[in-house]
């Protein structure tokens, strides 16, 4: 016969405490983590009040939505999603020349007054940009998409953080690479996202490296650009052009969220060189392709990475603040 099998009390009690801790790392973990519906009990009309924003803004003016896509990418990729792009200031992100054409701001303060208004000091104005820039997406056409939130709102906005933060339209393939890399973003996170560009309008000076002055005439120096479209740019674009002259991302359905940029990529009609070089490189150029004869497949592939981007380096938990207006950290 077997003997008694017997339990030391102490190696219970040692048992149940780790057991207890661990538990309680569990618990910590997923209370400072982005969660879905977030805002549920604090703020329950937050996602509505936001949408709202951002559909009355984008009926007023069609190129909304484009500034605010744009405004979380310059937002997510330098220092993380926590609203670091809106704070204004001298030295601050704003700052510098690389954002001196991003827009939105005033659709993000909007949206925050009307959530101070009904749950003050609650949702934060990263999480709001986050939303707004969902929505504007779905408000041009494309997916529904749900998003975790619970973003805190970052204290530390500097200039000096941006430029090797930020694709330049000029970039290589290896430098966009190394740079979503850094991020913890794929090449296909680079190809989905670049899609962005089928809203959105552009500066000229954003593509000028493509084109020379010719006795006052510009002229396309890269080869790779559609002749027809490299004319129609330059004139858009004429020599001297006023500096607040835009054109836009996708000359064929620029308001539409859709496939028609890798369509636009396919026929060599991509306007910056960042984006041209998407085809031309043979690590990217079969997505492309891919992309340009199914939408659906690129709408599907954008969920994903777009909850990458939105989810890059967020500040939760006890991190951050809450700001009660966008533009300055609280007192």
């Amino acid at each position: 016969m077997d003997p008694p099998i017997t339990f030391s009390t102490s190696l219970i009690h040692h048992k149940f405490f780790i057991l207890l801790f661990l538990l309680t790392l569990v618990s910590c973990s997923s209370s400072s983590s982005l969660m879905f519906n977030f805002y549920e009990t604090s703020c329950p009309n937050a996602e509505f009040m936001v949408r709202n924003t951002v559909r009355s803004a984008s009926d007023s003016d069609p190129t909304v939505p484009g500034k605010l896509l744009r405004l979380l990418f310059h937002d997510c990729m330098v220092e993380g999603c926590d609203g670091s792009v809106l704070l204004e200031g001298n030295a601050t992100e704003q700052s510098d020349p690389a954002n001196a054409s991003v827009g939105g701001f005033s659709v993000i303060e909007s949206a925050k007054r009307w959530l101070e208004l009904f749950c003050p000091e609650t949702v934060s104005c990263a999480d709001i940009l986050a939303l707004a820039a969902r929505d504007a997406v779905e408000y041009s056409g494309g997916p529904s998409i749900e998003i975790p939130t619970g973003r805190r709102d970052g204290r530390l906005s500097l200039a000096s953080n941006v430029r090797d933060n930020i694709v330049d339209t000029s970039f290589t393939m290896d430098e966009m690479i190394k740079l979503f890399s850094s991020k913890g973003l794929s090449i296909d996170d680079l190809v989905v996202l670049s899609g962005a560009h089928t809203i959105g309008l552009a500066h000229c000076s954003a593509f000028s490296d493509r084109f020379e002055d010719s006795n006052g005439r510009l002229v396309p120096v890269d080869n790779s650009l559609d002749k027809a479209y490299a004319t129609e740019l330059a004139k858009q674009c004429p020599v001297g052009a006023n500096g607040a002259i835009t054109v836009n991302n996708d000359p064929e359905t620029s308001i539409l969220f859709d496939n028609q940029y890798y369509k636009n990529l396919v026929s060599h009609k991509g306007l910056f060189q960042s984006d041209s070089v998407l085809f031309a490189d043979e690590r990217t150029k079969r997505r492309v392709a891919e992309f340009a004869s199914n939408e659906e497949s690129f709408l599907g592939s954008w969920r994903d990475s777009f909850l990458k981007l939105a989810g890059l380096e967020v500040k939760t938990g006890e991190d951050g603040e809450i700001r009660r207006t966008c533009s300055q950290i609280n007192g």
